[in-house]
């Protein structure tokens, strides 16, 4: 700054002269009123000046003036000069403040002597003159103590400093600032003196936006601006730096601002309220003089803002937030106020508007500035060469060559150690690295240096290092021999209480946010030590008493370390609080985020102290608080520790950057085990949108490396990372899948990337999506996967073109290759189609204009989609030219092109010459009916092509097309116009198109607007379509009229033989060419029925009506009957669910009795196999009764021709007819089955008890032909064969009226009294079973409590040898019972125990056994295994429910290997543990023939899944597979999907609620196996992972019906993903999506996508 000068000590004409360019520009730029003002200061003889400027317009005009004014001055009188001066500085506005200082001062104070050369002359404000005076020199007088200030400042921060600091050596990157870009600017006019260059535009978050921190502060004047950096990165150096460049002159900041610097740690002292002034003279620097100085000065201030720069330093140590302030009132700066609305009135623009703000913080405080910022820069951390050069600086300071060549070592030993140079990137951090390397070197320079394996470590060492004596005393003594304790950890028994009580110190501080601590806040021993030793940093504080000393350890990571060894050496911290500090910190920051003044390192720290490698440490320092018992506590309490983090471990909510948290976490720890299952529980880390160092990188790599042959995945999405980080990458062994996804990925990381991948042995896909990578790039990657012959996939999708399709498919040795992303272009297309014609091997080849290009290699080729692309007419012939070369095609997708028809016309050109082997896609690429017709010339002028779809829907979905060859196979020639909207006129055009061709066989114009007149001209082209088969016109608005139409051509055309019809032409019309004509669910009156019949009766034989569901009245039901006579070429007559009463079906049953050409008869419903008469309801008579006997006994081909092959039974059911019993017997009778036999129910409500009885056995009497009967409920089942002898005999209740019946037909097989038989039927069961030599099937019901009837019958069983299938429900069983059963179970085949009740039962040795719902003890068990012994034809064992101990499954386990023919097993509802599982999986192996296995609702874990992958590849027959509720866990997971997938006859699979959601591998290993068809994934959190999974599975499996997926956590996007693949699955039926992540609305629109997905709960 220039010193103030005497008025006598210069020239005041000599000041204008060398001024007046400055003055010139200053005095142009002024309103004219004021240039006028300085005119008439001018003699008389040169006021034309005055009127000249009045009238002047142009501004050169009046700079003309100005220049003359300044020259007629410049050459005046001293007096009058100054007085010309004066009046500038009074009437001017922004003049420079040192221009005004130096005219001020040569102009002087006004002389009452002066004299003006013109009486006219006007005088300067005389009173502003004196005003303005004093407080410009207050101003500089203060401007001049604050510049010492700063100088002093810097010379007691720089004095220990091993390098110098330069801010043109500093580097800062740019950040985008969010606040609104039309703010506007505050800075006054050319007040922003010193701005050099022009604030940078452009992207401030990209990697390119870097800058120095000199260049970064040029224009900063005027602005807020915010300088973020980390802990430790130098910021508070940085700005005492500034300050002292601007009390020199230099920097960005001009001289001539006053330069104030506030520290937030000084701020925080500050409780009560203070005024702008008072914070400024108190609290900064007090002026020499009294209340009318600092008023001067203030004054000065709020005139002037803009000459003032506010540094606020340490925001991160602010304990208030800023909050957003009312911008519409200014604030009052002499009002008192809070410390922090002062702050925020500063940035916010509410106090000294247009003042120089700038704020330093740390990077997550960024969040609560970027409102108010102009300007964001991050500093960035040292690379490695500025880490060099300080440390070669730190040891050359010692000057001697001991240090010199430890400097050296140092320098290699930071460089190789990754914490290390990590530490080393922040100056402060480098300094203590530096510290402890020398510790490190002098200590173990005889037996080699030991380099700390983690950051935990590191900073034991670091404590080691600041409390070892003295070095220099040690080489002054002796020069050959470094000073070297025993051990490496002595220094922690020589320091245990002075270190205890640090620790407690900083854990204090940690849990009251407190970073600087008193005199009295330590002991005095303590704190010297610390001081001496360098542990602790001294700072100065103002106070209301005056200045202090407070201290604060030398850095916040040293602070957390020391409360980190307190957690884990001292019992006062309990279990609680560790939890509480325990969390993974994330790199995302909200403005809701809790201030913190500390790094958040605490978790690091202690993780790393679980390692064993650091428990003899913390034994040494525990021994203070726990005495001889410190080994167990410090192991006790890293144990926890351990249990904290691998829960962390196992969590699968984590975000990404919490996740690389955790594999720092991991590291620290060195614990593999943890690293593992951070890797089981994410098979793919997928990261996304955080900046990576090298030090990320390697934790990474520890977690990668632990996997083993399992292999990883490893994401990058949009992360910004240094070329640096991999190399570091290139350490990861076991990475099966990497991908890289963002704009910031371009040629110099591929270039990079290129290097390493040969490195990678393990990977199988490469994706390298979205980046901004040139044909330079591609090409260095292209050549990197010749050297990597395990990529079998990789995904490039970024923008292609024919120089990178080149580049990736020329070289490609993988199986999977995707190529472009965001409009594909046309000239990759071409290219890769003319590869597949020039004979390289591609077996599907996918291009989506939309999306990407697939290509797979080396393979038979399958599939070749090019979707939506936008062909021209050239363009399509190339392409179409390029297709004729190719070798065969299986299917070609041109879905999406939306082409015009000449476009169409073009490829219909070339379709003849492509080699198709199935067919042709073309949805979406027409949409006109003239499109149509073009495509429907293939049927006739392309003879490969067999069908044509064409469905054209509504403008809001898509329009379907396909075209299918015949694949050198004889294929009917098939044509679908489907949802055209075709008129009657249309299909003139379509006939024509069609040509002469004969060869169509099936024709579907449903759903289009032909009507009456359209289906007239549909029959007048029958007789063209020679080989016609089918026709269906469903759905075209035709009615009764055209029904007529239809019924004239079945007469005149012999090739139409059958037309269904359905709601009278409206809804159904399908013409066949078989003799048959259905009228389905129509209404027809009688001039309808007449009109109909009579056309038909003129048909030719062989003629079959179908008047299923159709509505008639009595009176059209008449005309039929009567004119059914006169059809006789009707065979066959169709009337389900069709209404007659009592006298019609006499009619009808009387019109049968002659013996028309009727061969069928249908009434009611139809089943395979079987004629029925459903005759429900109708009060038929007695005779109508007869007449339907004598119709079913008299006609013998009565049938139902629904097959080819003739008919096994008749099928008449009488119901609710009001029947009497004598007439069911007159029935009975009658009826005769002839060789096929016949199937008779009738149900009446009186047939029970004593009725039921006497019916059963007048039936018997009165019918020989009976082959079984049956009364269940109120039904009479009869079946009948002839000349046969009754095999069945199903009575209820009452038995003993039926003895006498059933003795006199001893050939019965079967006996059911399965409707509870009591004790006195047991009784009568005895005596009449050994009259049954030939029963082989006995069912027996009971509801007794007592165990005698069972016995009895037990006792009679033993005798009927020829028993094999037995059924006993509901009986009590005991143990006298179970004694005689056990000798009757070796010739049984089934035995079935359902609902059965066991007092102490021994139940064993059979074939079958079923004991659903039945109870036992455990002795029941035991016995029942136990009477099982020796037993070995085994085929089938249910014991679900019996709660079975472990002794029950050891017995089992030793039974198994016998049963060689055992089929299925089930043992669900058990209490078989995870070890008694595994033991029971080994001895299943021996059962070879096992095809059903359900262990559902156990306690099998991850043992038995382990087990099953070695056991269940053996049973080759498994069929069905049920392991649901257990608790099976993500290693089990990965195990199970192994046996899987040698499952190949896998039908079922129950995997509910098995406790794990990872089931992806599972869900993967189904495409081995072809026959699925069931599968149940339901109730286990699975996530979006395994629904993409199963939808890659789906196409595979085309025999899967049902998918479980309820009460998951699946969202959109896998919903989304099964639909798409639903559209390869036919058979799928069911997918059930209840309870998971989408919502109601989404739900239904997925629904409507595809009805098979159910979002309800049932």
């Amino acid at each position: 700054m220039d010193e103030e000068l005497d008025p006598d000590d210069e020239n005041v004409n000599s000041v204008l002269a060398q001024e007046s360019s400055e003055l010139l520009r200053i005095l142009t730029s002024q309103p004219l009123t004021v240039i006028m003002q300085l005119c008439q200061m001018m003699p008389g003889d040169a006021r034309w000046h005055v009127d000249s400027v009045a009238t002047s317009t142009s501004s050169a005009a009046v700079t003309e003036h100005v220049k003359a004014v300044l020259e007629y001055f410049r050459a005046t009188n001293a007096t009058d000069c100054r007085t010309f001066l004066q009046s500038i500085c009074m009437l001017c506005e922004n003049i420079p403040m040192h221009l005004e200082s130096r005219l001020m001062s040569v102009a002087g104070y006004e002389h009452s002597d002066a004299s003006a050369t013109d009486e006219n002359l006007p005088s300067p404000p005389s009173e502003q003159q004196h005003v303005k005076r004093p407080r410009i020199d207050h101003w500089q007088q203060y401007t001049v103590a604050v510049t010492c200030l700063q100088q002093k400042r810097w010379e007691r921060l720089s004095e220990h400093l091993v390098s110098e600091v330069h801010l043109e050596n500093v580097w800062i990157s740019l950040r985008m600032s969010n606040r609104s870009r039309d703010r506007p600017d505050q800075t006054p006019g050319f007040a922003d003196r010193g701005s050099r260059t022009p604030e940078p535009d452009g992207d401030f978050g990209s990697l390119e936006s870097r800058v120095t921190l000199e260049t970064f502060l040029q224009g900063c004047t005027g602005k807020v601006t915010v300088v973020a950096g980390q802990a430790g990165s130098g910021k508070t150096l940085l700005m005492s730096r500034l300050g002292q460049q601007w009390a020199r002159g230099l920097g960005p900041i001009p001289s001539s601002y006053l330069f104030i610097v506030l520290e937030f740690r000084q701020l925080n002292l500050l409780s009560r309220p203070l005024s702008l002034s008072e914070l400024l003279f108190r609290h900064y620097l007090p002026p020499k003089g009294g209340d009318d100085e600092k008023r001067a000065i203030m004054d000065y201030l709020l005139s002037n803002p803009e000459q003032s720069c506010w540094v606020l330093d340490g925001y991160d140590e602010f304990l208030n937030k800023l909050t957003k302030q009312d911008m519409k009132h200014m604030l009052d700066p002499e009002s008192p106020l809070p410390v922090a609305e002062i702050i925020s009135g500063l940035l916010h623009r509410q106090l000294l508007p247009g003042c120089t703000v700038l704020v330093t913080c740390r990077l997550r405080d960024i969040m609560d500035l970027e409102d108010i910022s102009d300007k964001v820069g991050q500093l960035l951390a040292w690379g490695c060469h500025e880490v060099k050069e300080y440390v070669d600086n730190f040891f050359r300071v010692k000057g001697k060559s001991l240090h010199l060549a430890l400097g050296v070592q140092a320098t290699h030993l930071l460089l190789s150690n990754r914490h290390l140079l990590v530490m080393s990137s922040l100056p402060a951090l480098c300094y203590i690295c530096c510290i402890c390397l020398k510790h490190l070197l002098l200590e173990t320079k005889e037996d080699g240096t030991r380099i700390p394996l983690t950051l935990t470590q590191v900073y034991i060492t670091v404590l080691g290092a600041f409390l070892s004596p003295d070095c220099e005393r040690n080489e002054a003594t002796d020069k050959t021999k470094t000073t070297r304790l025993p051990e490496r950890l002595d220094f922690l028994t020589q320091y245990r209480s002075e270190l205890c009580e640090l620790a407690e110190l900083a854990w204090r501080g940690l849990e009251e946010s407190k970073i600087l601590f008193m005199k009295e806040d330590i002991s005095q021993d303590v704190l010297e030590l610390s001081v001496k030793t360098g542990l602790f940093s001294q700072v100065e504080l103002t106070r209301e008493d005056g200045l202090v000393t407070a201290y604060c350890f030398i850095h916040l990571t040293i602070h957390e370390f020391l409360a980190a060894l307190r957690i884990m050496t001292s019992t006062d911290v309990s279990d609680t609080e560790l939890k509480k500090r325990f969390s993974l910190k994330t790199r995302w920051t909200t403005k809701s985020d809790q201030k913190t003044v500390f790094t958040d390192s605490l978790h690091l720290y202690l993780c790393g102290l679980a390692s064993t490698h650091c428990t003899q440490a913390l034994v040494h320092l525990a021994r203070a608080s726990c005495g001889t018992g410190a080994q167990s506590w410090v192991q006790k309490r890293q144990a926890f520790v351990l249990k904290l983090l691998k829960k962390k471990c196992n969590s699968n909510i984590l975000t990404g950057p919490k996740i690389l948290e955790l594999c720092h976490c991991v590291q620290e720890s060195q614990d593999n085990q943890l690293a593992k299952e951070v890797a089981g529980v994410r098979p793919t880390l997928e990261l996304r949108n955080i900046p990576l160092s090298p030090s990320d990188i390697d934790a990474l790599a520890f977690v990668v490396n632990s996997v083993g042959d399992n292999g990883i995945g490893l994401d990058f999405g949009a992360c910004s990372m240094e070329l640096e980080c991999l190399d570091v990458l290139s350490k990861c062994r076991h990475i099966h899948y990497l991908s890289f996804r963002s704009r910031k990925y371009g040629d110099k990381l591929a270039e990079k990337l290129s290097l390493i991948l040969p490195k990678f042995t393990t990977l199988r896909k490469l994706e390298f999506c979205g980046t901004s990578l040139t044909a330079t790039g591609a090409a260095s990657l292209a050549s990197a996967l010749q050297t990597c012959p395990n990529i079998t996939e990789i995904n490039y999708q970024n923008k292609a073109s024919k120089d990178f399709a080149a580049a990736f498919v020329n070289v490609c040795v993988f199986a999977t290759c995707r190529l472009g992303r965001n409009n594909s272009s046309l000239q990759a297309v071409d290219y890769l189609v003319g590869k597949i014609s020039s004979g390289l091997n591609i077996q599907h080849f996918h291009a989506d204009g939309m999306k990407e290009v697939k290509v797979t290699l080396y393979q038979s080729l399958d599939m070749n989609s090019l979707l939506n692309q936008k062909w021209s007419t050239p363009e399509m012939q190339q392409l179409a030219n390029s297709l004729a070369c190719c070798p065969a095609l299986s299917v070609l997708d041109l879905s999406g092109g939306q082409w015009d028809v000449e476009v169409l016309k073009t490829l219909t050109q070339f379709l003849p010459k492509f080699n198709i082997c199935k067919k042709i896609i073309l949805n979406g690429s027409c949409s006109s009916v003239k499109g149509l017709v073009v495509l429907t010339a293939l049927l006739s002028n392309c003879p490969a092509v067999v069908e044509l779809h064409i469905r054209l829907l509504s403008s809001k979905a898509p329009n379907q097309v396909s075209i299918v060859f015949s694949g050198a196979r004889e294929k009917p020639a098939v044509k679908v116009l489907s949802c055209c909207g075709l008129v009657p006129a249309d299909l003139d055009r379509v006939w024509k198109s069609l040509g002469t061709s004969c060869d169509l066989t099936v024709l579907d114009l449903s759903q289009n607007c032909l009507g009456n007149k359209g289906l007239k001209k549909l029959v007048g082209v029958l007789p063209r379509l020679y080989n016609i088969q089918e026709i269906d016109a469903s759905n075209n608005g035709i009615s009764m009229e055209g029904v007529f139409t239809l019924a004239e051509a079945l007469c005149s055309h012999n090739n139409l033989t059958q037309i269904h019809i359905r709601d009278g032409g409206k809804e159904q019309v399908i013409l066949k060419f078989c003799s048959d004509i259905r009228l389905n669910s129509s209404s027809l009156m009688p001039s309808d029925i007449d009109l109909l019949c009579l056309r038909l009766a003129q048909c030719h034989p062989s003629l079959e009506l179908d008047l299923s569901h159709s509505s008639l009245k009595d009176q059209t039901i008449k005309c039929l009957l009567k004119v059914l006579p006169k059809m006789r070429s009707l065979q066959k007559l169709k009337l389900t669910h069709f209404h007659l009463n009592s006298d019609n079906l006499e009619r009808l049953l009387e019109i049968l009795q002659p013996g028309p050409t009727i061969s069928y008869l249908e009434y009611v419903m139809h089943t395979r196999l079987h004629a029925v008469y459903y005759l429900s309801n109708n009060s038929l008579t007695q005779q109508g009764l007869l007449a339907v006997a004598g119709t079913v006994s008299t006609y013998d081909n009565v049938s139902a021709v629904e097959s080819l092959t003739f008919t096994l039974c008749l099928v008449c059911r009488l119901k609710d007819n009001s029947l009497q019993p004598g007439w069911i017997e007159d029935f009975v009778k009658l009826l005769n089955s002839g060789q096929r036999g016949c199937s008779v129910s009738i149900e009446e409500g009186w047939i029970r008890a004593e009725e039921a009885v006497r019916l059963v056995r007048c039936c018997l009497k009165l019918n020989n032909n009976i082959q079984t009967i049956r009364v269940h409920h109120t039904t009479l089942h009869l079946s009948l064969l002839k000349s046969t002898e009754m095999t069945s005999v199903s009575p209820v209740d009452q038995l003993a009226p039926m003895i006498s019946t059933i003795q006199m037909h001893p050939l019965l097989t079967e006996l059911d009294f399965s409707n509870s038989l009591g004790k006195e039927g047991a009784e009568f069961l005895c005596s009449l079973l050994p009259s049954l030599p030939n029963l082989t099937s006995l069912s027996i019901g009971s509801k007794e409590t007592c165990t005698d009837a069972l016995e009895k019958l037990a006792e009679v069983l033993l005798q009927s040898t020829t028993v094999q299938n037995l059924t006993l429900s509901g009986h009590v069983i005991g143990d006298r019972a179970a004694e005689m059963m056990t000798r009757m179970f070796p010739r049984l085949r089934s035995l079935n125990l359902s609902h059965c009740e066991y007092k102490h039962t021994r139940v064993s040795r059979l074939n079958k056994i079923r004991t659903a719902m039945g109870t036992s003890e455990v002795n029941d068990v035991l016995d029942l295994l136990a009477a099982m012994e020796g037993l070995t034809q085994m085929e089938e064992i249910e014991l679900d429910g019996w709660r079975m101990p472990v002794t029950g499954v050891e017995q089992l386990t030793r039974l198994l290997p016998v049963w060689k023919e055992l089929r299925k097993i089930s043992l669900s509802k058990n209490l078989i543990v995870d070890q008694s599982g595994d033991k029971l999986l080994e001895a299943l192996i021996s059962c070879c023939h096992l095809e059903e296995l359900h262990l559902s609702r156990n306690q099998l874990g991850d043992l038995t899944a382990a087990r099953m992958a070695c056991v269940l590849p053996s049973l080759a027959h498994l069929a069905v597979l049920d392991i649901s509720e257990n608790r099976i866990g993500c290693e089990g997971s990965v195990s199970l999907s192994k046996a899987v997938m040698c499952l190949r006859y896998l039908t079922k699979i129950n995997l509910t609620s098995v406790g794990t959601s990872e089931l992806c591998a599972v869900a993967a290993s189904l495409t081995n196996c072809p026959l699925i068809q069931d599968v149940s994934f339901g109730w286990n959190n699975c996530g979006d992972e395994v629904a993409l999974e199963l939808a890659k599975v789906l196409p595979l499996c085309q025999k899967l019906t049902r998918i479980d997926l309820e009460s998951n956590s699946v969202s959109v996007v896998g919903a989304e993903a099964l639909v798409k693949a639903l559209q390869s699955c036919p058979a799928l039926q069911l997918i059930r999506l209840w309870r998971n992540k989408i919502s109601t609305f989404e739900a239904q629109r997925l629904t409507d996508m595809d009805r098979r997905l159910n979002f309800s709960s049932t």
